[in-house]
């Protein structure tokens, strides 16, 4: 199958049927009827339409090196600045179909996979199989277009190793219980797993410890593996989606993405999908170097532009509706986060103007603009958030629900509730959109996941430090400058 659309899209995940738990009940029945995962599904699908949308299909599309079917733009390699614009262009369509809200839209791990596959060589350094295996796999998602997460996170329990009164140690961390002719078997737990249930497969990589690596740890691997084999089971989150209306949550409703605890639980993982085994120095270097953080950061500044001007767009909408756009106060405020729109649409331009080949043949994007956006957007989009608060106020506490328009007080609300040049019901639709994206259960998860989105500040901030290569210019300009001095 092709780049598939919404109808493909729904009706592979119902028919997958994973193992599902929310709210201590699993999950009888289609995911696509069910409350938690409707929206989603239903938004997700709009997306795969517009592959095959006239107006959109050579925007989202190329033309498959393999079969000559049109597949999913995202899977494409760069080789160019062009193919990087063109990237570029159709990861923002459907950023801006999202509105940024979905951080695991199908784009981000469809580009991670293209990263790890261009580096596939470095995988067959030892055994020439697991870069043929990974190559395999990318084209099979490719030519499939399978929708993917991914799992990299241990639980925190996972960190504490027990010493037992016999001398073992006891560790709750994943690892490999046993390999046999058919592939490994592994135990253990990931998070968050976002979209896990409401996508077709999982690629699963743990980090390797850094500390006194070894050549053959139980517990360094990668493999990608459906959602629903023996042995899978997924632990839901507390679904944020409060209620259907479109009105009253314009933005749970339709973009809540379920964060996941998935149980391996003696999975058996077959030979053909596994990539990886045991190496903790490979696994460490080839995720750094397969360029996987700065290709996957390409597509998430899209992503961020397309969510700050969505916040940007409300924040102006306020102001007019409560007759304040020419206040200074409201200029202030709104003009921060003009400049975070400029700034993060110029660093995308800037990561596409500096790019250059890397030694894999990708096209790859300067890495230091898109590092900088990382380091900045955690610090941008909580503001954002705030700003929406300041400027709304009471307004955006003081939402009555669709059905209140529809009874008797519907003309005393119409009264007292109207807006400068807009009336009662339209109003309070736009400050419930504000409330959804600031003040609810979804809003405070999307400000959490954006502020750990690429790891720990610390994290974020250590690669744009070690990745900026003007440190000695910059300290040679102050010795020139102090030598000027004295001379």
């Amino acid at each position: 199958m092709p780049a598939k659309n919404g109808k493909q899209f729904i009706e592979r995940i119902d028919q997958a049927n994973p193992r599902v738990w929310i709210r201590g009940e699993r999950v009888d029945g289609r995911l696509s009827d069910h409350a938690a995962f409707r929206g989603l599904m239903t938004t997700q699908a709009e997306l795969y339409d517009l592959q095959h949308h006239p107006d959109y299909r050579e925007r989202m599309t190329y033309c498959s090196p393999s079969t000559g079917d049109a597949v999913g733009l995202s899977f494409k390699q760069p080789v160019t600045k062009e193919d990087l614009a063109k990237r570029r262009e159709m990861m923002t369509l459907w950023g801006e179909r999202h509105h940024g809200l979905l951080g695991r839209s199908p784009d981000y791990m469809n580009t991670g996979l293209m990263a790890f596959y261009a580096a596939a060589e470095l995988l067959g350094e030892k055994k020439p199989e697991f870069a043929d295996r990974m190559r395999a796999y990318y084209v099979y998602c490719r030519e499939h277009d399978i929708s993917l997460s991914h799992a990299f996170v241990q639980p925190h329990a996972s960190r504490f190793d027990e010493l037992l009164e016999d001398g073992s140690i006891s560790s709750c961390a994943a690892r490999i219980v046993e390999r046999n002719q058919e592939g490994i078997v592994v135990s253990g737990a990931f998070l968050l797993a976002t979209q896990g249930v409401t996508t077709d497969e999982i690629l699963v990589y743990p980090p390797a410890s850094p500390y006194m690596p070894e050549e053959d740890s139980s517990r360094t691997f990668a493999f990608a593996v459906p959602n629903n084999l023996p042995g899978m089971r997924w632990i839901c989150r507390e679904s944020l989606a409060q209620g259907a209306s479109a009105y009253d949550y314009p933005l749970s409703s339709r973009f809540d993405e379920m964060d996941t605890l998935v149980l391996f639980e003696d999975v058996l993982v077959p030979w053909e999908r596994v990539f990886m085994l045991g190496d903790e120095r490979l696994s460490m270097r080839f995720f750094n170097a397969s360029g996987f953080h700065v290709h996957c950061g390409h597509q998430v500044l899209c992503r961020y532009v397309a969510k700050t001007e969505f916040a940007l767009g409300i924040l102006f909408y306020m102001a007019e509706t409560l007759d304040r756009a020419s206040y200074p106060s409201t200029i202030d405020k709104i003009t921060e986060v003009i400049a975070s729109f400029e700034t993060l649409k110029s660093l995308l331009v800037a990561s596409e103007a500096g790019a250059a080949p890397d030694r894999f043949g990708s096209m790859l994007p300067d890495r230091r603009p898109i590092w900088t956006a990382n380091v900045l957007f955690p610090k941008m989009y909580p503001r954002m958030i705030e700003l929406i608060q300041l400027l709304g106020g009471s307004s955006v506490i003081m939402i009555p629900s669709e059905r209140d328009f529809a009874s008797e007080s519907s003309e005393a609300m119409e009264r007292y509730l109207r807006g400068a040049g807009i009336d009662a019901c339209s109003k309070t639709a736009l400050f419930r959109l504000a409330w959804d994206l600031s003040s609810s259960g979804f809003g405070g998860r999307q400000t959490l996941y954006e502020r750990f989105f690429f790891g720990d500040q610390s994290v974020v901030a250590g690669r744009l430090y070690h990745a900026f290569t003007d440190k000695e210019a910059c300290i040679g300009k102050v010795k020139a400058f102090l030598r000027s001095k004295d001379e």
